[in-house]
C-alpha cells in the first residue's frame, strides 16, 4: 500500500479526534482526544520517513503537553473545590 494512502488514512483519524476534541463537553476527554492526535501525527510522520519529527512531536505534543493539560485541570478543579 502505497504510504499516500496510509498518511491519508491517519490524517482523517487525527481530523475526526481533533473534532471530537472540540465538540466534548468532558475536558479530561478533551485532553486525551488531543494527546491521540498527537500520537496519530507523530504516526504519519513516521509514514512520511521523519523519525526525529516524529520523535519530537510523541514526546512534546503527546507526552509533555497531555501532561501539562492535566496538571492544569487537577489544579483548577482543587482551586473549585476550594471555593
Amino acid at each position: 500500500m502505497n504510504s499516500l494512502y496510509i498518511a491519508s488514512i491517519f490524517i482523517f483519524v487525527v481530523f475526526v479526534l481533533s473534532i471530537l476534541a472540540i465538540e466534548s463537553k468532558n475536558i479530561l476527554k478533551s485532553i486525551l482526544f488531543l494527546s491521540a492526535a498527537s500520537i496519530f501525527t507523530a504516526i504519519i510522520f513516521v509514514v512520511w520517513k521523519a523519525p526525529d519529527v516524529a520523535m519530537t512531536e510523541a514526546a512534546i505534543g503527546a507526552g509533555f503537553t497531555t501532561f501539562l493539560f492535566f496538571i492544569a485541570y487537577f489544579k483548577v478543579d482543587k482551586l473549585e473545590k476550594e471555593n
